[in-house]
This record gives C-alpha cells, sequence and structure tokens, in this order.
C-alpha cells in the first residue's frame, strides 16, 4: 500500500509510544497525531484510505495484531457480574402509544353525535368513537371509506342499504340501536388509549340495561377486548376469542337485583368496519356479519308477524 500522504515523525520508521502502537499523522495536519498501529495491519484489514483524504478530519485507531476486535453487536450485551451472573434487565416503564391523541388535541371540534336508542330493540350496534367526519356531521360512520352501511345492508341487518344520515330513524325503522364505548372523537382508533376504552364498559352495560334489547354487535375487535379485561381482570388469550355469537354467561346489562330482573342481551362480536383495519378480506368479513344479519332479519320478521297477528 503507499504511504503518500503519510509522514512519519523521527526517520523513515514510524515511532512507538510504550503500548507498542506506532504513530502516524497525514501531511498538513494541525492537530495531534493519530495513533495507527502500521505493523502490517493494512494488509491484514484490507484498510483502504480515501483518494482524497481531508487531513483535519481523518482519524484511524486500528487495533494491535494480538487484539480480537470486537463485534459491533458485543457492545449492546449485559456485561457479567464479578460472580459471573448476568444482571437483571432493567424494566422500562410503560408508554402510551406513539399515535396517541389527549383529548386537548381536538377539543375545538363539536361533537355533535348523539345514541341512537330506544327500548327493546332487536340489536344496538357498538362501535369505537366518532371519527371527525362522524363528529362534525353528526351522523355515525359517516366516512366514505367505512363500511357499516354496506355490511349492514349486505348482512340482511337491513333490507335496503341506509345512509349515514338515517342514523337518527334506526331504531324506528328497523328497531336496530347505535351507540360506542367512546364518546370522544378521534382521528382513528389508534389515538384513544385502552384505559379510557375500558373506562366505558360500565356505561355500556348501563345503557343495555336499560334500553334490553334482544342482542348487542360489538364492532371491532378492541373494543370485545376492553370489555373482556374489565370483566375478567386479564386480557383475552388468543385461544379465548372468536367472532361469532359469545358464550351465554357474556350477556350484556344483566340485572339481578331490583323489582324487575333481567338476564341481558346477547353479544355478538363482529369485525371493525373501518376502512383503515386491513387485517381481514371483505369476503371474510361479509361472512361474519351475514351470521348476525340471518338472525336479525329472522327475529324482525318474527316481530312483524306478531305485531300482524289479531289480537285475542
Amino acid at each position: 500500500m503507499s504511504s503518500s500522504g503519510f509522514r512519519n515523525r523521527g526517520g523513515d520508521s514510524p515511532s512507538s509510544r510504550e503500548d507498542g502502537s506506532a504513530i502516524a499523522s497525514f501531511e498538513g495536519s494541525p492537530h495531534q497525531p493519530s495513533t495507527i498501529n502500521l505493523d502490517g495491519l493494512f494488509d491484514q484489514y484490507r484498510c483502504k484510505l480515501p483518494s482524497s483524504p481531508n487531513p483535519r478530519k481523518l482519524a484511524l485507531k486500528v487495533p494491535r495484531p494480538d487484539q480480537q476486535m470486537e463485534p459491533s453487536s458485543a457492545k449492546h450485551k449485559r456485561k457479567p457480574t464479578a460472580a459471573g451472573q448476568r444482571t437483571s434487565p432493567v424494566k422500562k416503564a410503560k408508554r402510551v402509544s406513539s399515535s396517541y391523541a389527549p383529548p386537548t388535541k381536538y377539543a375545538h371540534l363539536v361533537n355533535k353525535l348523539t345514541d341512537s336508542l330506544a327500548p327493546n330493540l332487536i340489536c344496538i350496534f357498538i362501535g369505537l368513537n366518532p371519527g371527525l367526519r362522524t363528529a362534525t356531521t353528526g351522523h355515525a360512520y359517516n366516512h366514505p371509506s367505512n363500511l357499516f352501511w354496506k355490511l349492514l345492508h349486505k348482512s340482511k341487518c337491513t333490507p335496503r342499504l341506509c345512509r349515514a344520515e338515517e342514523d337518527g330513524d334506526m331504531p324506528k325503522l328497523y328497531n336496530l340501536g347505535l351507540t360506542n364505548i367512546v364518546g370522544r372523537p378521534t382521528k382513528d382508533g389508534s389515538e384513544l388509549s385502552k384505559a379510557e376504552m375500558d373506562a366505558g364498559v360500565a356505561d355500556l352495560e348501563a345503557k343495555v340495561a336499560l334500553q334490553r334489547p334482544e342482542a348487542v354487535a360489538i364492532v371491532g375487535k378492541s373494543i370485545w377486548e376492553s370489555i373482556w379485561r374489565v370483566r375478567h381482570g386479564a386480557n383475552i388469550k388468543k385461544d379465548q376469542f372468536k367472532y361469532g355469537w359469545q358464550d351465554d354467561t357474556e350477556r350484556m346489562g344483566v340485572v339481578k337485583t331490583g323489582e324487575s330482573p333481567w338476564p341481558g342481551a346477547r353479544l355478538f362480536v363482529a369485525t371493525t368496519t373501518s376502512g383503515l383495519a386491513a387485517g381481514m378480506r371483505p369476503h371474510e368479513k361479509e361472512q361474519i356479519w351475514k351470521e348476525l344479519g340471518d338472525w336479525v332479519a329472522k327475529r324482525r320478521a318474527e316481530r312483524n308477524d306478531e305485531e300482524a297477528a289479531p289480537s285475542s
């Protein structure tokens, strides 16, 4: 390797320090000499200098031949203790999701959305929270990418495709209701915290107990996860989660005391209808919703027949 660009101090051979490393410097450098071992290491490590090095910035420190090079990954490993035992890993504090948005972020928005509820409905649909468009217009699931109204129709929960502007008429039109687990609006569900979702479960139970529908439909897995956490005191496990009708022990709004106890509403877990969720294909969502829709259509027909039957 050419030695042009280097100037040895003190003769033809590089000078040495007490630790055996050689000293060399670049020509024209006003700084102190850089520590370099020149004992054949340029050939060993195939170290090449740039064609036009900047003598003020370039400085190399190459290990001695009898020293092992430490892998970069070794710098991040925990050091063993004097007794040969590894130290316990440091527990990191739980951090709120980087997508979380505090209520102050959208405090300037006027949330016009209200629940669409009535007593003795066939089914109440429980959503996550209003999006920004939904909050400003006051109509549920009012984003063009949201599939709620399309899935409601394709599943036969409604006999025709309804518009978001008809949300307030759903109780009297089709015996269906609408509410959410969280009331404040956000851009998407990731801006909510698990804590505020869990805090909304008690209000849901109270609403259902008051209105006493035949069933409730959870519109999204994350909502059911919050309800499960509150009820069971732990996160739902993978083998415990399922879409569709839940066990009879999971009824919502159960009233055990008072003059008119009530067994609660049956609980169905449906997929999210958000256009941002890409975890399932459209036909997979439709298949899950169809199970609910078949039951809703059947109950609506039975109710209509009961109302049309002459009273004795």
